[in-house]
């Protein structure tokens, strides 16, 4: 029974990944107006993971690790949809609802102070959560720290 739990645990962690490979590979695709391949070396990625930062940066693609030890603000990006994959830890994430207190830091770039009628999921290692555009979103809770691979696209990519 354990080794059968244990199987079906490998073979779904299998499916989430090849699942974050290819919506990467797609966003990666659908971002092509630079035709050039874009290759990141396993040292700049472990150190964005372990400290936070962006690494790559084009104009209609943002690929980040981040690492939080805290709660962070409402965020919401008008054209922006976020797709994330937990690394480590566990955290309270929210989405959708109404943003509350929210101010305009950049154009299109919006930060608050809670969210009202949201939902409500709980992120562990190997889970993948895709944030529409506009979408208000928080890491309302952070159990410890959390480690996470962010790819932000432009939702207007190709109209």
């Amino acid at each position: 029974m354990q080794i059968e739990k244990d199987l079906r645990k490998g073979i779904n962690m299998k499916f989430v990944l090849a699942l974050a490979a290819l919506l990467a590979a797609g966003i990666l695709l659908m971002g092509a107006g630079s035709p050039e391949v874009t290759y990141v070396g396993h040292d700049k990625v472990a150190a964005a993971l372990s400290k936070g930062g962006t690494f790559i940066t084009q104009q209609d693609l943002l690929v980040l690790g981040s690492h939080r030890d805290k709660a962070g603000q409402v965020e919401v990006h008008d054209k922006e949809t976020d797709v994330v994959y937990m690394v480590e830890g566990e955290a309270t994430f929210v989405t959708g609802g109404t943003g509350v207190g929210m101010k305009r830091t950049t154009p299109g770039q919006w930060l608050g102070t809670d969210i009202q009628g949201g939902e409500t999921h709980h992120l562990t290692k190997g889970d993948v959560i895709v944030v529409p555009a506009g979408t208000p979103h928080w890491y309302k809770e952070v159990e410890g720290s959390v480690t996470y691979l962010e790819v932000r696209f432009d939702v207007d990519l190709g109209k």
